[in-house]
């Protein structure tokens, strides 16, 4: 009992700094704090944690000059330094609140705050996160310190940090500012690569930058095309990186973008982009060796082992997901039927190549004891069709292995945001996704297949009109290698709005060079040309169709932007190189 009562007090006093936390009341947590060594209650990490915490958050509603504000400056650093005195290591998180709370600061607040970050492993051993730069990196943008504002984001990326859509956009505002083109060029560069639509704000910074006087000069009106042709083979396809190419005003329009892909502004047909293969093979290792941490590992070996075996599917079905949609009423269960429904129009879709189902082997089970559901499911046993996983497996690794392992569709309406996914990062996982996911619907009992858009969610130009040899089955190859930037320089930009009703109704920011700009970027689409025109000559498609502008059927088992054809033509576009 005695042990109880005297713990009573600091009991009281983390029940007190918890609902001064809620509330955000500063006085009363600073009252709470000169009050703790009258009670003799000694001040844990969480204590230090939880006050650091209330200060940083009523540093926002202070203006500068407020004597109040510099009053919680100089006590959140009294109460740091008594921390890391009394042998409470800072974490990441504490770094973080204090280098917020540093960066507020009016005069060398950013300065200060880079400190805090660059010193915390040395310091303390702690590894900085993305959020811990923040605050310095948006100080100095705030102050116009375009030097240290660069040099923090190399600090981070040293540390295998990259910058995302907000640190990016207050570099492009501070770059734009300080007519800083070529960084301008580059941070453009890093939000092509990394963010697929932008936010309204990032929108507005773009469509400032490309207005000024400065965007009008930067370029060049004597680029070499070979040098440029062999940049963008050393990169990999996709962009050249060689800088603004051309000179002149830029159109900048806001506009919308057709279901078959082709903008409002300028008239140009989107590319369907699919993710580049090496990459793909890299986030299917990924996969599997997140499945092998949480599965039965020989189980899940034997499953990779299998797949390897039977590697042409076009399509992987999961078989829960379908069976139990809209199943919540009186007489609903585990729906045969609406599976059925699925792989009858995937394999239609595929010209008869079976899909592959993936379910649990207890479900498959329960199911075989139905003589009308034996007889379905053996016939998709002996296509090779189905796979049961394992009992005590998780057949959401299963699907999603196979998926990304075959490069092909897959069809489910799990958004994938449960725990399993989240480890998966948010990067690829999202543009993978985009381009691989069939949703579905039954409307009225009828089945109704959502298949990707048609072209790609993400920062890119259209077919460049030079590419003039074309069908759909030639194009694409070439789309994959050649994306991002065009001859011209110019720019699609999608922006990630809400309001947006369906895909049609997204706002796009469209950036275009006219041609009298003085590049000549016709010359840059014949030496593409040269470079592939013998293989495209050869196939059976250029010969019968050369429509410049193609239509676009993406994903609908018939194209090539993703799964095994694509995979075929690049092979025989490579070979013919």
């Amino acid at each position: 009992m005695a042990r109880k009562k005297g713990h009573k007090p600091e009991a009281q006093f983390r029940h007190a700094l918890d609902t001064c936390s809620k509330n955000n009341d500063l006085s009363g947590a600073l009252a709470l704090y000169e009050s703790a060594d009258a009670q003799n209650i000694h001040l844990s990490s969480y204590h230090f944690n939880s006050l650091l915490h209330i200060l940083s958050a009523s540093l926002q509603n202070l203006e500068d000059g407020d004597s109040r504000k510099d009053s919680a400056i100089v006590i959140a650093f009294r109460l740091f330094d008594r921390m890391v005195a009394a042998g409470e290591t800072p974490t990441e998180a504490t770094i973080t609140t204090m280098a917020r709370i540093a960066a507020s600061r009016k005069d060398g607040g950013g300065d200060q705050a880079f400190d805090l970050v660059k010193t915390m492993g040395e310091r303390y051993g702690a590894t900085p996160k993305l959020r811990c730069y923040g605050p310095a990196l948006l100080a100095f943008c705030r102050s116009g310190e375009a030097e240290k504002a660069y040099s923090v984001e190399e600090h981070m990326v040293s540390k295998g940090i990259l910058p995302e859509e907000p640190e990016i956009a207050a570099l492009l505002a501070l770059s734009a500012k300080e007519e800083r083109a070529d960084k301008v060029y580059g941070y453009l560069q890093n939000l092509r690569s990394s963010v697929g639509r932008i936010t309204p704000s990032t929108a507005d910074v773009l469509e400032k930058w490309f207005t000024s006087g400065s965007a009008v000069e930067a370029g060049t009106l004597n680029s070499e095309l070979d040098r440029i042709k062999y940049a963008i083979l050393m990169n990999g396809g996709g962009w050249h990186g060689l800088g603004w190419l051309g000179k002149g005003r830029w159109e900048v329009c806001r506009g919308t973008v057709s279901r078959e892909g082709n903008c409002s502004c300028c008239g140009h047909r989107l590319a369907c982009v699919d993710i580049d293969h090496s990459d793909t093979d890299r986030f299917s290792v990924s996969v599997a060796s997140l499945a092998m941490e949480r599965e039965t590992r020989a189980n899940f070996k034997n499953f990779q082992e299998w797949l390897d075996k039977h590697a042409s599917y076009e399509a992987v079905i999961d078989g829960a997901n379908i069976s139990l949609y809209q199943q919540n009423f009186a007489d609903g269960g585990f729906s045969l039927s609406q599976l059925n429904a699925v792989v009858v129009e995937i394999q239609q879709r595929s010209h008869g190549k079976w899909p592959l189902i993936i379910l649990h082997n207890k479900r498959y089970r329960l199911l075989l004891e139905t003589p009308s559901n034996r007889q379905l499911l053996e016939t998709w046993n002996s296509a090779g069709a189905l796979y049961a996983t394992p009992n005590g497996s998780n057949d959401d690794w299963y699907w999603l292995y196979a998926a990304v392992r075959l490069k092909c569709l897959l069809v489910t309406n799990d958004e994938m945001r449960d725990h399993i996914f989240e480890l998966l990062g948010r990067s690829f996982f999202p543009r993978w996704k985009e381009r691989h996911q069939v949703k579905y619907t039954f409307a009225k009992g009828h089945l109704v297949l959502k298949m990707p858009p048609p072209y790609s969610l993400v920062i890119q130009v259209c077919i460049p009109y030079g590419f003039d040899f074309l069908a759909l089955s030639d194009i694409l190859p070439l789309v994959s290698r050649f994306p991002q930037e065009s001859e011209t320089g110019s720019w699609h930009m999608p922006l990630d709005d809400n309001s947006a009703t369906d895909e049609s109704s997204r706002i796009w920011l469209c950036i275009t060079r006219p041609a009298s700009s003085g590049f000549v970027g016709v010359g840059f689409s014949n030496v593409i040309n040269a470079e592939v025109g013998q293989a495209v000559e050869a196939s059976p498609a250029a010969k019968e169709n050369r429509n410049p502008q193609p239509s676009v059927e993406c994903h609908g088992f018939t194209s090539t932007s993703t799964g095994k054809r694509k995979k075929r033509d690049l092979h025989e576009l490579n070979s013919s190189e």
